[in-house]
């Protein structure tokens, strides 16, 4: 199975940047769909971004033009750009990878956006 670890996350001003990672390992044969999800308080988790391992990318209405997904194959590592962050932004965000068909998560790491 995969683990998911996670790291960047943390306490920054609106308009500022965060760089997420997430780094899985464990027994890889292929890994197909990695992506980010959020979860606000009270609110339900969201889908952010998403990239397969062809780099086809998707992204919430929420965040395009400010966040960006993108992987490295051979480190089995996707990351999460996040620029001109907004106070709404603030969430837990969790990595999420896709193998064989079962989906693995991160523990989720806490991204506070102060205004």
């Amino acid at each position: 199975q995969l683990q998911l670890v996670e790291s960047g996350g943390g306490l920054v001003q609106a308009g500022g940047s965060l760089r997420l990672s997430c780094a899985a390992s464990g027994i890889i044969f292929s890994i197909n769909v990695m992506g980010w999800y959020r979860q606000a308080p009270g609110k339900q988790r969201e889908l952010v971004a998403r990239i397969t391992s062809g780099g086809s990318t998707n992204y919430a209405d929420s965040v395009k033009g400010r966040f960006t997904i993108s992987r490295d194959n051979a480190k089995n590592t996707v990351y999460l750009q996040m620029n001109s962050l907004k106070p709404e932004d603030t969430a837990v965000y969790y990595c999420t990878a896709d193998q064989l068909s079962h989906y693995y998560w991160g523990q989720g790491t806490q991204v506070t956006v102060s205004s």
